[in-house]
């Protein structure tokens, strides 16, 4: 290794470090029961809003879930991802990743429902950490206790999204360094992956992988052959709408289904399969596939707490918005 390499690569850990500081001082500043004074009912008003969508549509638990993923991941979480675009600035929101995004108005209507009863005081980065967590408890997943106190940031920006959101096409190296850019860990990334036991994607995501995997009309030799032949009844060279079960036969219900899935060379990301790729990460997978997923329940609530906190805005920092698609 030279000189310029081993000193990227000191500097590299050093922004490791300071973003691992800086995101775990702010998230000192959340506490659970934050709304306790200021708004006693925010968290039954925003559970039994939430539970009017979710008992209507149940489907839309995942990409809740994966809302507050998109939220965190790009600038921590304030609720960026909720932001429009306007006329001199495009939003995270309309980044191609987060265009697979739903249920804005759901976070829309709870953030109404607590404005009523409490105007200016809960913050939309709050709501939506919640809203994903009773999304998924209300779809017989874990349910975990949510510190509070976040407020909201006033930028989102496009490009943000690519550098820093993890993508379906990520190998294992790219994946533990963008978790690890956020304070998690490889068990973390381990257990978060396995949200995609739940929710659908469009064909776009994965088909690379069953007709042109290195530019020669080929297929992902790390998936398995009889589920290629499966998919591609589903999904044609160059389909962009149709949109196919993540966790085929249970993407509904918030399970174990995932790790004996991946563990068969099923998953439907180049990101699920790399999961097989590193040691640590490959255990964790055999480990909730041989079991049933003894400690994937538990495991899950404390990895999200965990994401819950990145790069957080407390205090004096942000605003908290009245409406969560605008700047105050």
């Amino acid at each position: 290794m030279g000189i310029r390499q081993k000193l990227l690569s000191f500097l590299f850990s050093q922004l490791i470090l300071v973003l691992m500081v800086s995101n775990h001082s702010n998230a000192m500043g959340l506490k659970l029961g934050y709304y306790h004074k200021t708004c006693p009912n925010a968290e039954s008003i925003i559970s039994k809003t939430t539970y009017r969508f979710i008992s209507r549509a149940p489907t839309l638990a995942a990409p809740l879930l994966r809302m507050h993923f998109h939220d965190c991941f790009v600038r921590g979480c304030d609720g960026s991802v909720l932001l429009n675009s306007t006329k001199t600035n495009i939003s995270e929101k309309d980044a191609n990743p987060n265009q697979s995004l739903r249920g804005y108005h759901v976070i829309d209507a709870v953030k109404s429902a607590v404005e009523e009863a409490c105007p200016g005081v809960v913050s939309c980065a709050d709501i939506l950490a919640l809203v994903a967590r009773d999304s998924v408890s209300m779809i017989h997943g874990p349910y975990w206790k949510v510190p509070l106190g976040r407020r909201d940031g006033r930028v989102s920006i496009l490009n943000e999204v690519f550098a820093q959101l993890p993508a379906p096409f990520a190998n294992i190296t790219q994946l533990k360094q963008m978790f690890a850019a956020k304070g998690l860990n490889t068990k973390d990334l381990a257990v978060l992956s396995g949200g995609h036991t739940i929710g659908t994607s469009h064909c776009l995501g994965f088909t690379n992988r069953l007709y042109n995997f290195s530019g020669k009309g080929d297929t992902d030799p790390s998936m398995d052959p009889n589920y290629i032949v499966k998919l591609k009844q589903k999904c044609k060279p160059k389909d962009t709408t149709t949109l196919v079960e993540m966790d085929p036969g249970s993407f509904k219900t918030f399970d174990d289904a995932y790790y004996t899935l991946v563990a068969k060379r099923r998953g439907l990301f180049q990101s699920d399969s790399a999961l097989l790729v590193d040691p640590e990460t490959k255990a964790y997978v055999i480990l909730q596939a041989s079991t049933h997923g003894s400690t994937f329940a538990k495991d899950f609530a404390e990895s999200m707490v965990k994401m819950g906190q990145v790069g957080v805005l407390t205090g004096n920092q942000g605003e908290i918005r009245k409406h969560c698609a605008l700047v105050n």
